[in-house]
């Protein structure tokens, strides 16, 4: 005589021969299905015998969904974000109660039958023939477990959901099949064990774990007697069996659980009777689901961390492949985010902006040379209450976040960058006066640009050089900007932009116009802070990451992206921008964003047309960051406005943003070293403009192309000027009668 299985239960041939052998029985086995028991046989059992076979012979069972936790770099949470809420656990950290109650609720003949109870089937096949219907269902816990597999698998697809559990005789026999299969392959134990990981006990409570930690918040191994006897029975109707919301019903359905745990002798009569006297005492948890809970104001740090996971093909091919990994969940995803800088961030933000002000304010930290991504936050949080927000205003369009804002004069830098990198000498001088029009014609990556008449002024009326490029930058002078770009051409700006990761938050390619001198094109902070971590870093730009590691459901590391490190440009030029935007917020437009002596540091303000935004983009030799306030909307103008409790008459880059990223990045580096910049001597160049030297259209004898030797030039050697014919200086307007010898880009 064949040997039983373990745990009870006939082999899965003995079953597939016994299923075959009673195809007339079919019509019973679908006692679930409202079909009059007679009509259901002749179709079930030729639907049987033909179709048993073709069904494939392997189950497969998706890994089960599970929450995420998300931590920082310390390992502290952030948040917890799930598809579904659920915590696997084993068999041995379910309380035995909780194993009786099912049992004993779903399938009292659990240990006795194999995947398909026929006994259970005759019973439930009369009972529904008597009544015309549906009375009584059939299905062993092994055949429910099979159709939670169907369903988890079918995710959060409604068409798939529906054909995982749609009422059909097909649905059915495959059903069976499968559970054979499984009583065969796992075994009672781990069947149980499988069962109640997977069923939904309502509440958004998947398993009876994350069950366990919602209605009574305790781990499953703990629960009493008429604990688990209630959770048991929200498993047959979560909805109408919500102990949340309906104490009478959840009671009834409890100890009805409880009365059938004492009649198949799991627990005494006396145990029952005094279970079912005990009063329902909840102490419910509320869902947390998503970025939403995350803590430190990190909610849109933990969106960004789970943008990068679904579009990096590091972790899978097409998007759709992220996705359901992500979804799956069971992950702990250790990030770079740095407490401390997080915390300081949202000081500096609250303390400056409030929610409910007209504009917002946005601020990203990265960490030089590794690209991590150590801060990000803004003024409206995260959530769709009023003041609140789902985007996030700290990247660009396509990691959820908006079109951007015109960085104003902070791009000035990466001009002044692509001009010493085609050797242009930082004692450059121009004219500047208060007052131009774009030179023209100017080369572009495409052919020259002409603009006549395009006019360009400075801030003050004050402003008239002419200047060298230390004091240019420190007073933020336009007119100077506008001639160094022309001179150069808008391609090698452009291109050292690529180079350091700089581009605009849209996704589209930054425009070929000599406007972008003044910051014109649409970027987003993190783009900045990254960029300008470039400068930092000595001239080699780092992508920005977020993820430090990632341990999936079964334990094992992760493949993550990592940040790819490559060198923008030479470190001498890369000292000379440290050296000009050191000068900025000692004695220039950046003086409140100073951070003291004891800690060098440097940055750019800016402030874009009618002052829909201003920025202050600044940097020690250990961290970055990028500060934005404006309107999302692009609408209001930052002009007799109150932020943060504060009027302004006019907001500057200087007077708004530069306070807020002291302040965060004071307290971020606290208690870090404070290492200094490599230094370049650059004089300040005469301001005689009598002095042949100080117009543009002499050559000076030098044309300042020595292997970018910046710093080292006499002042009266003004290097690659724009004009070379001489003579000519008209208010900086025509440098020289607009021809361009001698510098790359240009015929």
């Amino acid at each position: 005589m064949p040997k039983k299985r373990s745990g009870g239960g006939l082999t899965g041939t003995q079953q597939a021969a016994k299923f075959l052998g009673v195809s007339v029985l079919a019509g019973a086995v679908l006692a679930g299905i409202a079909l009059p028991a007679f009509g259901v046989l002749g179709l079930a059992a030729k639907g049987t015998v033909e179709g048993f076979d073709e069904i494939p012979a392997n189950l497969k069972t998706p890994p089960l969904s599970q929450r995420t936790t998300i931590l920082d770099k310390d390992g502290g949470p952030i948040a917890t974000v799930y598809s579904r809420d659920r915590t696997v656990v084993p068999l041995t950290d379910i309380s035995p109660y909780m194993q009786k109650a099912i049992v004993a609720i779903e399938d009292s003949r659990f240990y006795e039958h194999g995947a398909v109870d026929l006994k259970g089937v005759l019973r439930a096949a009369n009972r529904n023939a008597q009544s015309g219907g549906v009375s009584q269902g059939a299905s062993t816990l092994t055949q429910q477990y099979v159709k939670n597999v169907f369903v988890e698998e079918a995710g959060d697809d409604p068409d798939k959901v529906a054909e995982a559990t749609q009422q059909t005789i097909g649905r059915k026999i495959r059903e069976l099949k499968f559970a054979i299969q499984v009583e065969e392959e796992l075994g009672k134990k781990k069947i149980l064990e499988n069962y109640l990981n997977i069923t939904f006990f309502g509440q958004q409570a998947y398993g009876v774990e994350a069950a366990s930690q919602r209605y009574f918040s305790k781990s499953a191994k703990d629960l009493k007697l008429e604990e688990a006897a209630l959770l048991a029975g929200i498993v047959q109707s979560p909805s109408r069996y919500d102990p949340v919301n309906d104490t009478q019903e959840a009671t009834k359905r409890r100890n009805t659980v409880i009365q059938r745990m004492a009649d198949v002798k799991d627990i005494s009569q006396a145990e029952a009777d005094r279970a079912k006297k005990t009063e329902i005492n909840l102490k419910v948890s509320t869902p947390k689901n998503g970025c939403i809970t995350a803590v430190k104001g990190a909610g849109f740090f933990c969106d960004y961390v789970r943008q990068v996971f679904l579009t990096d093909p590091t972790f899978g091919k097409t998007k759709e492949d992220r996705a359901k990994v992500w979804n799956q969940g069971g992950l702990t995803v250790r990030t770079t985010l740095d407490p401390q800088a997080q915390d300081s961030a949202q000081e500096s933000i609250k303390n400056h902006v409030y929610k409910t002000d007209e504009v917002a304010t946005a601020l990203s930290i990265v960490e030089p040379g590794t690209g991590k991504v150590l801060a990000m936050g803004q003024s409206r949080p995260y959530g769709g209450g009023k003041n609140e927000t789902y985007m996030n205003l700290s990247v660009d369009q396509d990691m959820g976040g908006g079109a951007g804002y015109q960085p104003g004069s902070t791009f000035k830098p990466i001009v002044a960058a692509a001009a010493l990198e085609q050797g242009i000498q930082p004692t450059q001088s121009y004219p500047s006066p208060y007052q131009m029009d774009y030179p023209s014609p100017v080369q572009t990556c495409k052919g020259p640009w002409t603009g006549q008449g395009v006019p360009v002024e400075n801030e003050n009326e004050s402003e008239v050089g002419p200047y060298g490029m230390k004091e240019a930058t420190a007073k933020s002078v336009n007119t100077y900007y506008v001639q160094l770009i022309s001179q150069i051409g808008v391609c090698p700006v452009t291109e050292l932009a690529r180079k350091m990761g700089i581009s605009r938050a849209d996704g589209n390619a930054i425009e070929q116009l000599p406007s972008i001198t003044l910051g014109t094109q649409e970027m987003s902070p993190l783009t900045m802070a990254s960029g300008y971590a470039t400068f930092a870093n000595r001239g080699t730009y780092c992508t920005p990451i977020a993820i430090e590691s990632i341990t999936g459901p079964n334990g094992k590391e992760m493949d993550v992206p990592k940040s790819t490190c490559s060198r923008a440009m030479s470190e001498k030029t890369a000292d000379t921008i440290n050296t000009l935007l050191a000068g900025v917020v000692e004695d220039g437009t950046g003086q409140e964003a100073g951070l003291g002596a004891s800690r060098p540091s440097a940055g750019k303000t800016g402030t874009t047309d009618f002052r829909l935004a201003a920025w202050f983009v600044g940097y020690t030799p250990n961290m970055a960051g990028a500060v934005w306030v404006g309107d999302p909307a692009h609408k209001r103008k930052m002009q007799g406005i109150t932020i943060g409790g504060q009027y302004h008459d006019k907001v500057f880059g200087g007077a708004v943003p530069g306070p807020i990223w002291r302040d965060a990045m004071s307290g971020a580096l606290d208690g870090k070293q404070a290492p200094g910049f490599n230094t370049i001597n650059i004089p300040d160049p005469e301001k005689d403009k009598d002095k042949d030297r100080d117009r543009p259209g002499d050559n000076g004898g030098n044309d300042g192309g020595d292997d970018g030797d910046n710093g080292d030039e006499d002042p009266g050697q003004d290097s690659g000027r724009p004009g070379g014919q001489g003579g000519n200086d008209n208010s900086g307007n025509d440098n020289g009668g607009n021809t361009f010898p001698d510098l790359p880009g240009f015929p």
